[in-house]
């Protein structure tokens, strides 16, 4: 596969994502949620933090964080182009650039949305605000929206220490580029003979080597 491909594939996943991001932060007010199915509903929330809203304390947890991204990002970046340059698996490329992608696109909210974006709460946020944005360069807030909860109701009353209270399955709120992440990773996870065949031949080549010089060492020890 090649690196024209595999750039199309970020360019592609990375607009999705970013116009979603744009268009809601730009339309709802965060905590506004609109019903799609019953199991699916568009939710704003700004996660601060990292996966699952987990938050680093402290006045400087969110600038590490970010710089952490970017450091992140940037081994990702290299990993995809050492597996081109080495023309590995299509299955490895295709999942390391939708997990660049997804990287990418939280690393834009936590750099530039602060900046370009004023606040959501209780408003809908405006582009390029006269009076400027909500919080500093690499002070960003990712947009999340995808909610999909697929069993929303109440434990029955006769459930020990549970009983009344709400039972929620996949309470988590996310976006398209932590959908990308996620997809690559169990690419890999699911596919890992595809993704590393030539890794796998040069150990089952070792092997052999391996056999047939014991093989030898045997036969020359017995003449």
């Amino acid at each position: 596969m090649s690196l024209k491909k595999a750039i199309g594939i970020i360019v592609l996943v990375l607009l999705i994502d970013q116009i979603s991001k744009i268009y809601i932060k730009t339309n709802f007010v965060l905590g506004e949620e609109v019903e799609v199915f019953s199991w699916f509903k568009i939710l704003f929330v700004e996660n601060k933090g990292m996966a699952w809203g987990a938050e680093i304390p402290g006045s400087y947890g969110k600038l590490f964080l970010t710089l952490f991204r970017l450091f992140a990002i940037t081994a990702i970046g290299y990993w995809l182009y050492d597996a081109v340059k080495k023309q590995s698996s299509r299955i490895l490329i295709i999942a390391i650039s939708l997990i660049f992608t997804g990287a990418l696109g939280n690393i834009i909210d936590s750099v530039f949305y602060g900046i370009i974006f004023s606040a959501s709460d209780g408003q809908v946020a405006t582009f390029l605000p006269e009076a400027g944005g909500y919080a500093s360069v690499f002070h960003g807030h990712v947009v999340d929206m995808l909610h999909f909860p697929l069993i929303d109701t109440t434990w029955p009353e006769w459930t020990p220490w549970l009983g009344g209270d709400r039972l929620r399955f996949f309470a988590p709120v996310f976006n398209i580029a932590d959908s990308a992440i996620t997809i690559g990773v169990a690419l890999l996870i699911i596919f890992n003979k595809k993704a590393f065949p030539k890794k796998k031949k040069e150990e089952e080549k070792s092997d052999d080597e391996s056999g047939k010089a014991t093989a030898q060492e045997e036969y020359t020890g017995i003449y």
